[in-house]
């Protein structure tokens, strides 16, 4: 059958049989991405860079994605492999470290990868996982995580196993790990986000949880002796709120031990004053059609109503007009004024390579058009800038990348072998390749690029 079946024609059995066919195809094109991945890195080997060029700074040099033993390889490379794919360069450099290691540290599971009898997902997380052991080490899990890794136990218990066979290749090196991740310890937000509600994860010594749980407790307890009568894990939001503002916490407690020596009146607490200062950016969208969403900076999308129940009752509120982005007058300097900033990251907030994935306030900001000094006035301008992490900056200014802003906020990219992307607030898309695409869409690409040429 072909995948382009109608499915609507086939029986349950035939559906199956398809599925079968479909799950073996999804395994060649797997494997057949890690061979390209492979064969890409072995192109772009040291020999294709002139080491004094890539003494220069911000030039591309060479650099080992893999593990001991896999070859050094231009850092672009990846990139450009993965703006083919739709992958991010952190997933594009991912997948080739992925795709060495398996063919050079990995052979027995590799094997069994280009037999289809391994699935691509289960090889990449060993090659992961055996990533800075030696290659001895890589050969000693290889060989016994090669037979179960066919998909024959569960995931959750191949960790397990690909786990203990890292340790059991040195314990002494796993020992010393356990020992330098005892120094890791970490206290951040954590990055998924649900609905308006996000994650705190901590990462400490036994005893310090154990000291925080206690606390928290302790507050949330408080809380309900004076008669807070939410339930108990809304309480220990609460109290952990408390603990983030030490004045709130030292009011509390006070009020706590009056009440307790015979005050017969349990005092209110002004949540107004408990609550720790924060600053969020939160976008709302003015339009004839209303959208009922706004958009909080760090987060992700909230509905309004969502902003009104949770900041309306505590926050202070600072509300900025709509900024007349293409309003802002350039400048005729290097140095990119705060109005500038302010304007670009309200039209462009994320990465404008393609692809990317940052949205941080902290990016560089490019001139698209490199600034000449003595060049012509207004070079710096809404229109001419491009936000963009360190990485890609340098491989817009030193890679073989072009790129042009025929509009403010879209962004076409070309790469060094002709593929071409256009980038603008909504994402990425891949422009059709000359061999299929229509003559409108190649009409487009040369005016895009002309435009502002």
């Amino acid at each position: 059958m072909h995948l382009t079946t109608a499915l609507e024609e086939l029986t349950e059995a035939e559906l199956l049989d398809h599925a079968d066919e479909v799950a073996r195809t999804q395994r060649e094109c797997e494997a057949q991405v890690l061979r390209i991945a492979g064969q890409v890195a072995i192109l772009n080997n040291p020999d294709t860079l002139d080491p004094e060029v890539s003494a220069l700074p911000g030039r591309e040099r060479v650099r080992r994605f893999g593990g001991v033993g896999t070859p050094d390889v231009s850092e672009f490379a990846a990139v450009t492999l993965g703006a083919r794919l739709g992958l991010s360069s952190g997933s594009a450099h991912s997948l080739m470290a992925d795709a060495l290691d398996l063919m050079i540290r990995l052979p027995q599971l590799w094997r069994r990868v280009e037999a289809l009898e391994v699935k691509a997902s289960y090889a990449r997380f060993v090659a992961r996982r055996t990533r800075d052991l030696t290659a001895e080490q890589a050969s000693y899990v290889d060989e016994r995580a090669a037979e179960p890794a066919d998909g024959r136990i569960p995931w959750s218990r191949f960790e397990d196993l690909v786990t203990g066979l890292v340790v059991a290749s040195d314990p002494e090196a796993a020992a010393q790990k356990e020992r330098d991740n005892a120094e890791r310890q970490v206290a951040n937000p954590t990055r998924s986000t649900d609905d308006g509600m996000r994650g705190f994860f901590i990462r400490a010594p036994f005893p310090v949880i154990a000291l925080f749980d206690a606390r928290v407790q302790w507050f949330a307890d408080i809380l309900a002796s004076l008669g807070d009568t939410d339930d108990r894990d809304r309480r220990r939001v609460k109290a952990i709120v408390i603990l983030a503002n030490p004045h709130a916490a030292v009011a509390l407690i006070e009020a706590f031990v009056q009440w307790r020596d015979g005050d017969p009146e349990k005092p209110d607490l002004d949540w107004a004053t408990v609550m720790p200062s924060v600053t969020l950016h939160v976008h709302t969208y003015a339009g004839a059609e209303p959208t009922g969403t706004a958009r909080a900076e760090g987060h992700g999308p909230v509905t309004e109503e969502w902003v009104r129940t949770h900041l309306g009752p505590h926050a202070r509120f600072t509300i900025r007009p709509a900024l007349d982005i293409e309003g802002q007058a350039p400048v005729d300097a290097y140095e990119i004024p705060d109005r500038h900033r302010q304007a670009l990251h309200l039209m462009t907030p994320a990465d404008t390579f393609p692809w990317g994935v940052s949205t941080s306030r902290d990016q560089q900001i490019d001139h698209t058009e490199p600034y000449r000094s003595g060049g012509p006035p207004g070079q710096s301008r809404v229109g001419n800038y491009g936000p963009m992490t360190t990485f890609h900056h340098r491989i817009k200014t030193h890679g073989a990348w072009e790129v042009r802003q025929p509009f403010p906020g879209i962004y076409v990219w070309r790469d060094p072998h002709g593929a071409t992307y256009v980038v603008d607030h909504t994402g990425t898309r891949r422009l059709a390749d000359v061999g299929w695409r229509s003559p409108a869409e190649a009409r487009l690409e040369q005016v895009l690029f002309s435009l502002a040429a």
